[in-house]
């Protein structure tokens, strides 16, 4: 028997500025699908990935991106957020922190894969998030690896190119909205 290894959040690198990301599609929280190619001809997009409703850092975050949302409308940019966890608790996220803007589902963590920003924590934090927070990781996502995005920002032009994006391998660096509106095309 051959036990799989997962990587650490150290070896994630995410997307650089000036990439171009390939489209994908995705479910949000009630069902409807999200693609990509479809959502960049209404312009530029703010994409967050986010660990999941149990994330305390993650729901203040997303509560001030909420916050923020109109000046960052105002500037012609949409907002999603991504996550590894289900509907159901995607609708976790959304009763928690208000927020307006669309949450996906990221099935297989097919997106934090192509986005380069998934990893799998220590035995120590996963039993953390399951027991202390109420995660549920093996429940909440589409298998049982436990493994998390790390909270990222990219912002993504109507060309589907990378102009700038915040990431940290601390959870507890995050984009703000200031951040997001100075580098929106």
């Amino acid at each position: 028997m051959t036990t799989k290894t997962y990587r650490t959040a150290k070896e994630a690198s995410g997307l650089k500025v000036g990439e171009y990301v390939k489209n994908f599609i995705a479910v949000d929280l009630h069902g409807k699908p999200f693609e990509l190619k479809e959502a960049l001809q209404k312009g530029s997009l703010v994409l967050i990935f986010y660990r999941g409703h149990w994330c305390p850092v993650c729901n203040k975050h997303l509560k001030k991106l909420e916050a923020g949302l109109d000046k960052i409308y105002a500037k012609g940019a949409q907002v999603i957020a991504i996550s590894p966890e289900k509907s159901e608790f995607l609708k976790l996220t959304a009763d928690k922190t208000k927020v307006s803007f669309r949450l996906l589902f990221d099935e297989d963590y097919r997106i934090s894969k192509l986005f380069d920003v998934y990893f799998k924590p220590g035995t120590i934090h996963r039993l953390m998030y399951n027991n202390l927070l109420g995660a549920k990781l093996k429940e909440a996502h589409s298998d049982d690896s436990e493994q998390l995005p790390i909270p990222a920002t990219f912002i993504i032009d109507s060309n589907a190119k990378i102009v700038w994006r915040h990431f940290d391998p601390d959870y507890t660096k995050r984009s703000s909205v200031e951040d997001i509106l100075a580098h929106l095309p």
